[in-house]
């Protein structure tokens, strides 16, 4: 199998030492080269100008970063400074969301949905961005209903967004029934899958239960009953997350979203396994 067409995520590091680390492995992930490298943006806008200054550092070492922008809690004015901010910088694709909001925080802000956010942007922006937006295969952990769902993602498609990046799951079909759905509401845009290694388990079921993502019982049992042997987590992890890419790149996705969670070592191991299959 050739390399797959991939783009890898990190978080904003918030302490010298953890910078460095992201520099070290972004040095290692580059050799998989990513089509870009996304940077997430914190609730309410609190990690913005760590979210900034970590893609222009990755724009430095000549890759293309694409950060996240969040409409929760923010005005369009403090929306049309940040994307003004990103123009004059020469940034040319971001990762459009809601965002969730911070614990005790009242308002939503002037602009509701990922959607409003899309539309203020293509209209403040024109075709300057390429703009990603979210896809939520198992639906989104505050969404009424699945076709409620889905029609809010059909909605971000039509306020201009260009693509999307999947929430991370583990039941392919899950992915494929999305895209045949979103399909027949007559949007096409390109639904690259989201990944997120297994590394962790205490971890992964935390974040797990935080966005809704499924972690099907056999998986769920298996890692438990590996207990603190960190070796045996990874090496099941491994095998069960490149066979979840290896199926989902032969049926059709167009490429793979990283969670890389700041670290080299599993998303490499995946795109070896991915390379030699």
């Amino acid at each position: 199998m050739e390399t797959p067409n991939i783009s890898i995520e990190f978080f904003p590091p918030k302490t010298p030492e953890g910078a460095e680390k992201l520099r070290a492995a972004r040095q290692k992930l580059a050799a998989l080269q990513p089509k870009y490298f996304s940077v997430t943006f914190g609730a309410g806008g609190s990690t913005q100008q760590g979210t900034l200054a970590t893609v222009l550092e990755i724009q430095a070492e000549g890759y293309e970063g694409a950060p996240h922008l969040s409409c929760v809690g923010a005005t369009r004015a403090s929306i049309r400074a940040i994307l003004q901010e990103f123009q004059s910088n020469n940034i040319r694709r971001l990762v459009a969301l809601r965002g969730d909001l911070p614990s005790g925080y009242g308002g939503a802000g002037e602009l509701r949905y990922a959607s409003e956010l899309v539309e203020f942007v293509r209209a403040e922006t024109g075709d300057w961005f390429h703009i990603e937006v979210a896809a939520y295969p198992e639906m989104h952990p505050q969404a009424r209903s699945p076709q409620e769902d889905l029609q809010n993602f059909a909605r971000k498609v039509q306020a201009g967004a260009n693509a999307a990046i999947t929430q991370y799951f583990y039941n392919p079909d899950a992915y494929f029934q999305f895209v045949d759905n979103v399909r027949k509401l007559g949007v096409d845009v390109p639904i690259t899958a989201g990944i997120m290694p297994i590394t962790n388990y205490t971890q992964l079921m935390r974040f797990s239960e935080m966005c809704g993502a499924e972690i099907p019982r056999w998986i769920r049992l298996k890692l438990a009953s590996f207990g603190d042997d960190a070796a045996s987590i990874k090496a099941f992890g491994l095998d069960v997350v490149s066979s979840l890419a290896e199926r989902l790149l032969a049926g059709g996705a167009p490429g793979l979203h990283f969670y890389s969670m700041n670290q080299a070592a599993a998303t490499t191991a995946i795109c070896q396994r991915l390379q030699t299959a």
